[in-house]
């Protein structure tokens, strides 16, 4: 009947309830509260049109929030973007974050002073086999050695950086 005092004791009984609802439904905090705002208007505008038929208001009130939140959310899904600029905003960006990059400079850095433990040819089978994609045939070719050396050298090269690294 438009009585203001009674919809705000309506508000503060319930708004928590309805307001879980829209944002179990939209999860999104502010087109949650932007939702449950609509259902409160919806509420005041069709108060006249509850009729007691058995349900308690309250679930009266649910019904209204929780399709109002599901009519969002179907709107929000359908709704194409209007910009590229928008679109792109919302792709990740594949670049590493600062803290990958400084722990991937850090693992760089421990690496190469490993490497340079090694001796000048083990560390060159390394850096060609593991870094450049040569294959242990190439690399005995261009070496003069036998493929079994070339593998010795390197199984042993990667036992003594899995040490160095691991200290």
């Amino acid at each position: 009947m438009g009585d203001r005092q009674a919809f705000e004791s309506l508000y503060d009984a319930t708004s928590a309830k309805l307001h879980a609802v829209c944002l179990s439904v939209l999860k999104d905090r502010p087109e949650a509260e932007e939702t449950l705002q609509e259902v409160y208007i919806k509420v005041w505008q069709s108060a006249a049109r509850y009729a007691s038929n058995g349900l308690s208001p309250m679930t009266w009130l649910i019904t209204i929030a929780r399709n109002r939140a599901i009519d969002r959310l179907r709107a929000r899904s359908s709704r194409p973007a209007t910009a590229p600029t928008e679109a792109a905003a919302t792709v990740a960006s594949t670049e590493p974050g600062p803290e990958s990059a400084t722990i991937r400079a850090q693992e760089r850095r421990l690496l190469d002073e490993c490497l340079a433990q090694l001796a000048e040819q083990q560390a060159g089978a390394v850096r060609a086999v593991y870094l450049e994609g040569v294959t242990y045939a190439d690399l005995a070719e261009r070496e003069g050695k036998p493929i079994n050396t070339v593998r010795s050298w390197l199984r042993r090269s990667l036992l003594r950086l899995k040490d160095c690294v691991s200290q």
